[in-house]
């Protein structure tokens, strides 16, 4: 599991997942770098597995917005049928 930093621990529960979303644009933009984080680079995932591993690490039911987000700032690629998503793998990054 990836750990949250301390100045986002106000927005996850005592298990490590978000419970609410941050209505700041600056504390939603580090919150979508930490899920990015539960994704290995380079790896392409179904929309089923990624909604798995956003429904894990979330409470407040919202999925979709979550995953919408991800990809709109760039962290998570997407075929355009959304048949597949994956994290860029960064030049010199293992895994």
């Amino acid at each position: 599991m990836t750990k949250v930093p301390d100045n986002l621990k106000r927005f996850f529960d005592s298990e490590g997942r978000l419970k609410t979303w941050p209505g700041k644009r600056a504390k939603k933009n580090q919150v979508l770098e930490w899920f990015a984080g539960l994704f290995q680079p380079g790896r392409e995932y179904t929309e089923k597995e990624i909604n798995a591993i956003l429904k894990e690490n979330h409470t407040f039911g919202d999925t979709l917005l979550l995953r919408r987000e991800l990809f709109e700032l760039g962290h998570l690629n997407r075929k355009k049928d959304g048949s597949s998503y994956w994290r860029e793998k960064v030049e010199g990054q293992n895994g």
